[in-house]
C-alpha cells in the first residue's frame, strides 16, 4: 500500500488506483534499494579505478630493476585478489539485504517501526537467497504473519489490552476525544 498516496488523494483514494500507480511505478522507476545496491557499486569501483592507476604509475616508476618489478607485480596481484573477494562479498551482502527488504515490504507491514522489526527477525534465519526468492523464506512469511497479525496492513489489527477493554483501533488519531475515552477504557 502507497501510504503516501492515500495522503495525497484523500477519499478519492480506492484499492484500484493504488494498485495501478504501484505497477507504473514498478515499470518506470527502479527500487530504492536496487538503486542504492548500484550506487554502492559503482562507488566501489570507481575506488578500486583510482587504486589501479596508482599501482600503474608505481610500476612505471620502478620499471628499471625486471626483479623488483616482478615482485611488485606479484604483490598488487595478491591485493587485488583480495580486494575482489572483499568486494564480491560486501556486494552479496547489498544484493541480500536489498533482496530481503522488497520481500518484506511484499508482505506490507502496518508501518516503518514494525517494517524493521519484522526486517530484524527475518535477517535473524538467515533464509538462503536463490535468484530471487528465499528458500523457506514464504513458509516462515506465511507463519509468522498468523502469529503477529498486529504488525500487517492487512491483519486483524491490535489485541485487547490486558485486564480487559476494547482493542486499540488501527488509527486512534481520527476519534474524537470521546470516542477514544469511550473505546479505550470500555471492558468487553
Amino acid at each position: 500500500m502507497l501510504e503516501w498516496l492515500k495522503t495525497i488523494l484523500g477519499e478519492a483514494y480506492t484499492e484500484d488506483v493504488d494498485k495501478k500507480v504501484s505497477e507504473q511505478i514498478g515499470k518506470d522507476f527502479v527500487a530504492r534499494a536496487d538503486f542504492n545496491a548500484a550506487n554502492e557499486a559503482k562507488k566501489t569501483l570507481d575506488g578500486q579505478i583510482k587504486d589501479r592507476d596508482k599501482q600503474l604509475e608505481e610500476l612505471k616508476k620502478s620499471s628499471g630493476d625486471s626483479e623488483a618489478l616482478k615482485q611488485q607485480i606479484a604483490q598488487l596481484q595478491e591485493s587485488n585478489k583480495t580486494a575482489k573477494t572483499e568486494y564480491d562479498a560486501s556486494l552479496a551482502k547489498i544484493n541480500y539485504d536489498s533482496r530481503a527488504e522488497k520481500f518484506i515490504d511484499g508482505l506490507k507491514p502496518r508501518d516503518d517501526l514494525s517494517k524493521k522489526a519484522i526486517l530484524s527477525e527475518f535477517a535473524a534465519k538467515a533464509f538462503k537467497l536463490e535468484g530471487e526468492s528465499f528458500i523457506g523464506g514464504k513458509e516462515w512469511a506465511e507463519e509468522f504473519k498468523k502469529a503477529n497479525a498486529a504488525h500487517f496492513a492487512d491483519g486483524t489489527g491490535f489485541p485487547p489490552p490486558p485486564g480487559g477493554g476494547a482493542p486499540a483501533p488501527s488509527d486512534m488519531s481520527k476519534l474524537s476525544d470521546e470516542d477514544f475515552y469511550a473505546k479505550a477504557f470500555t471492558k468487553k
